[in-house]
Parts: C-alpha cells; structure tokens; sequence
C-alpha cells in the first residue's frame, strides 16, 4: 500500500493519498482545489487517482472532490449522513458519485476503506477505516479522522452556529460529538489516527503539531478525550469553552462547499502587471469602493508597508497568516492584484483559489513601486504606534483602542476602554467602530494588528497599528 499525507502549511490541513501498488490506482481523502498537486504525487508513485472521498462539508478550504468527479472522470465518495440540509447540492443524480451511509465500504485495488459515521463537528462527517488487503491484512491498519479527532483535540462543534450562523446548533453539537468521542475508545489502541489537521488550523483549540498519532496514545494524553472521561456535561463545558473566533470566511466556504465549487481546470497563471500598468488600473481619479480592484501586498517586512503602499491594499504577508486575512479582508467579487515576488506567485494563487478568491487579475513585483508612483500611481503611509504612545493617546478624545486578538486574549488582560472584536470577525462588524475617531489597533505583536488596519483604511477608517508586543496594562 502507498500512502502519502499531503500537508498545506499555511492552512494546517492534510489530504492523504491512498494507492494500491499492484493495481496501480489511487484514492485521495479531502483535498484542495488545486488538484494537480495529487496527481503529481500518484503519477511519481506509478500510480493513477481514481477516486476521491471526502469526510465533511469543509469550512476551511473549496474541496477537490468536484473537480476530480467532473474533470477527471474519478468515482467520488462523499457522506449520505447528516439529514436534511446537509446533503451535497452538487452531487444529487452525479453519475461519478456514491453516497456513503455508517458502515459501508469500498475499494480502490487491494486497499479497503470502511465509512464511520463521526457527527459532532458537523452532522454529516464521517472517518474513514483503511485496511491493506494487498499485504494480507484482515485489521484495519488506521482511520482517517478528517475533523472528528486531531493531536491532542477534537473538531470543535460550535462552527455551525459560531461561523455558518446557525442559531442553537452548538450545544447539540458538542453531545453528538461526546457520543461519537466515546466510540474512540472501543477502538484497538494500535490503529493509527491520521488527521485533518494540525497545529494553526481553526478547526480545533488545542491542535498538535504532531502530524499523526495513535488510539492508544490519544486515549491516554488528549485533553479533549480526558474529558469524555468525566461524563457528557462536563465533555460539553469543556470543549465549547475558549474556543477562538472563526475566520469570517468559514460560512461562505460551507455554503460552496455543499453548492459545489466551480470546476477550475487547472490553476491559474495571472499575468505580469509592470508597475505603469497597475498605475493604470489604480491611478489617479480611481476609487477604492469595497468590490474593486484590491492589491494584496505580501512583503513580509510590515515597516516597508507602514512607509509606502498603494493606497486601499490589504497588507497580507505570505505566511500561515495569509489565507486567513485574505479570506477575512478581501470579498470573492474583488479584482485581486499580488504585490510579491515571483518566486511566490504561483503559492499565493493557490492560497487564494483554496479559499475560493479566484478573480486575480494579476501580479505586480515588490519593488516596481517607484515604477508605478512615476506613472502617476498614488501611494501613502501609515503611522505605526508604539505602547508608550498608545498609552498618552488614551486620555485624547479623538482616539479610540480597538483590540484585535481573540475574546480569550482580551478576556486575560486588556487595554480599558478598548474595543474587542477578533481581526477575523472584523469585517462583518465596523458598524461597531466610531467614524470620527482615529482607530489605535493593536494585538499581542502587531501582525493582526497590521493586516487590520490596513482593513479599516480601505474601509474609510483613519487607523494606526500598534507594532510592537503587548505586555498588558
């Protein structure tokens, strides 16, 4: 048997490619959009993909498991649990695709997959049992657990009413996973555990960065199923507790997801924009209305943002921060040009395709700036604080504290007066913001805190980050 766990860094998650050696044929659990990424690693294993299955309806990243079904002719596997309103839109009357109810199972060559049903962090969600049949085994060898069990955690069951909106949903959540949590320890402590996740994803509080684990040594170490130990009420308490904000962009990716995400055919390769042309496309007499052209500025050095920019970018450096501020700062309507190098190009559109911002409308380098202001192109400054100064604008009505770390940071030791409201619920909550004071942002080391103001800028807002590391007051 072939196996592979394919990592994305920046969004913490894993897809798993499965293959049987004798066949030939390949089966890939949960992956991304960009799927050539998948076919890459079969094709170098000599082996073909055949077919896709998925665990949940993701609210992280546009799923695959369209693109393999309709542009590659694969089987898909997807869930047929959950009730109504949790069946897969896309997939109604999809000749490729077979519905997976609790305890079926299908091959791909001489590797057998089982579906376990899994509820919790969504109704639907299922596991999935691997056994090498090929090498002789008559025991499942380990279980993809998509968001049902992390390192050390357990899918968070809040995300439907937290992230997609839905009203009461939480609390139920958290019981359908205690009782899918108990069936852990039925399993044989030997199998392994290869999650959806790692450390840095939203999904989970407490994830680990571990990449894979066991039964045994989760039964023994996990907080999480430490807490199934001590009965269902306590379970619930615990695992709603301290969980942090969801990115804002969690609810659209849910609704994509079930609706089916557009079929991409392939990534796609934006053009060189010279600093003269982006001067065309944001000159002089230009406006930055919420649904136009945006350029997402990755430098990594945020003192060079602070110093120069276009104005109306989003500050977006291209680390495991970027996904989330550019699914949270930019909206799927907004024409996307990437200030970065070239070397990054084609790891940023990815990023952004997995989020579904698809409407990139090109690159420009890092350091054709002095291009574009001599095309006439506008460019501006941010004033960046420090704490001292954060602390003699206090007592100034004309100033106002917005927090921008998650509820329980703030909660731990704050700024009075301040506002709180996560960066990644910030844009459903400017209303929220007074208009006629000058925003001081801060976090705990200013890189929310930078992305953010950038944010309130294009939105009108007249805002200052704070960079520098918050020591509490």
């Amino acid at each position: 048997m072939f196996f592979r766990q394919v990592a994305d860094e920046m969004l913490s998650q894993y897809a798993y490619v499965v293959g049987c050696e004798r066949t030939g044929e390949a089966l890939v659990v949960d992956p991304q959009r960009d799927v050539d990424r998948y076919v890459e690693i079969a094709r170098r294993a000599g082996l073909r993909i055949v077919a896709a299955a998925e665990t949940h309806i993701h609210a992280d990243f546009l799923s695959g498991c369209r693109e393999f079904a309709e542009r590659l002719g694969c089987r898909a596997y997807l869930s047929g649990e959950g009730g109504e309103g949790w069946e897969y839109e896309w997939a109604e009357g999809h000749d490729n695709v077979t519905e997976l109810m609790d305890g079926d199972r299908f091959a791909v060559g001489g590797v057998a997959v089982q579906a376990v049903h899994t509820p919790g962090h969504t109704p639907e969600h299922m596991s999935f049992l691997v056994t090498d049949l090929g090498a002789g085994a008559t025991e499942p060898m380990g279980i993809v657990s998509g968001d049902f069990v992390f390192v050390g955690d357990l899918g968070r069951p809040d995300l439907l009413e937290s992230a997609v909106g839905q009203a009461g949903a939480m609390e139920p959540s958290a019981r359908r996973l205690y009782a899918s949590a108990k069936g852990v320890f039925e399993l044989p402590e030997y199998l392994r555990i290869w999650p959806g996740h790692g450390a840095g994803s939203a999904c989970g509080k407490a994830l680990g960065a571990v990449p894979d684990t066991t039964v045994g040594y989760e039964t023994r170490h996990s907080p999480a199923l430490a807490a199934v130990r001590k009965g269902e009420d306590a379970f619930v308490e615990y695992i709603l507790d301290g969980q942090p904000e969801p990115p804002g962009y969690f609810g659209r990716m849910k609704v994509q997801n079930r609706q089916g995400p557009p079929v991409l055919g392939g990534v796609p390769r934006p053009r060189r924009l010279t600093g003269a042309e982006l001067a065309q496309l944001h000159g002089p007499g230009t406006s930055v209305s919420p649904d136009g052209l945006l350029v997402l500025d990755t430098r990594p050095d945020r003192a060079a943002y602070y110093a120069v920019h276009v104005p109306g970018s989003i500050y977006a450096p291209l680390d495991k921060s970027f996904p989330t501020v550019a699914g949270c700062f930019v909206a799927p309507e907004n024409e996307i040009v990437l200030l970065c190098q070239e070397a990054d190009v084609d790891e940023a559109v990815r990023q952004l395709i997995r989020i579904g911002l698809d409407k990139i409308a090109g690159w420009t380098p890092s350091d054709a700036l002095n291009d574009y202001a001599a095309a006439g192109g506008p460019l501006v400054a941010t004033e960046a604080l420090r704490f001292p100064e954060v602390r003699r604008r206090m007592s100034d009505p004309r100033f106002h504290v917005l927090d921008v770390r998650t509820a329980a940071e703030h909660a731990a030791s704050r700024m009075e007066g301040a506002t709180n409201i996560a960066h990644t619920r910030l844009a459903g909550r400017t209303g929220e913001l007074p208009r006629e004071k000058h925003l001081v942002v801060h976090c705990l080391s200013g890189a929310r805190a930078s992305a953010a103001a950038s944010f309130l800028e294009r939105a009108g807002f007249a805002a200052s980050p704070v960079d520098d590391l918050f020591r509490g007051f």
